[in-house]
């Protein structure tokens, strides 16, 4: 991973947006350090009673970001790969492919995710503010407004770093809370 995150600037929005987006991109920064550089192996290593791996992990999480910010807050489609897959055959689809591709594979998808959520949220901010409605509905007949969907992507972010951070340390002892500050993604 050599992407580096862009910094969101004063046209994003309030001071609270930045906040929430500085809070958003150090979660993804520390999740692809914790992620980065595993081979074949590595990304297929489980540890404890979990059959849960870095390669799913990574994979699953692009879903998310998917799923989360363009479908439920942009109000966009899924877009490839999820557009191909049939989750109802196979629901944990991105958890078993995620295992067994290429590392550099699972890298890319996540990598585009991110990237499309970044454009799709500076978007959804400046056309409704934090107040505004996402795209998504409850069952119960409630939306949620921007600022509880970009909250809940700060909390995917921070429980799935923490399985990573498990993972991590059992294939080669990678510790710590956050990313060097020359880790670059």
């Amino acid at each position: 991973m050599s992407e580096t995150a862009p910094p969101f600037s004063s046209t994003v929005g309030s001071a609270e947006a930045e906040s929430l987006l500085s809070v958003l991109e150090r979660n993804r920064r520390t999740f692809a350090w914790k992620t980065c550089g595993l081979d074949e192996k590595g990304m297929r290593a489980t540890t404890a009673a979990s059959s849960m791996t870095i390669g799913g992990l990574v994979k699953h999480v692009a879903l998310v970001e998917a799923d989360w910010l363009a479908v439920k807050l942009a109000g966009q489609e899924y877009g490839a790969p999820w557009d191909a897959v049939d989750f109802d055959a196979d629901p944990n689809w991105e958890w078993r492919t995620g295992a067994v591709d290429p590392p550099g594979e699972v890298y890319a998808v996540w990598r585009a995710a991110v990237a499309r959520s970044r454009e799709l949220v500076a978007e959804v901010i400046k056309e409704r503010g934090l107040d505004g409605p996402a795209s998504l509905t409850w069952p119960d007949g409630r939306t949620p407004t921007v600022r509880v969907m970009l909250l809940d992507m700060i909390e995917e972010y921070a429980r799935h770093t923490g399985h990573a951070d498990i993972l991590r340390e059992a294939v080669d002892g990678r510790v710590g809370e956050g990313a060097p500050k020359d880790f670059t993604f």
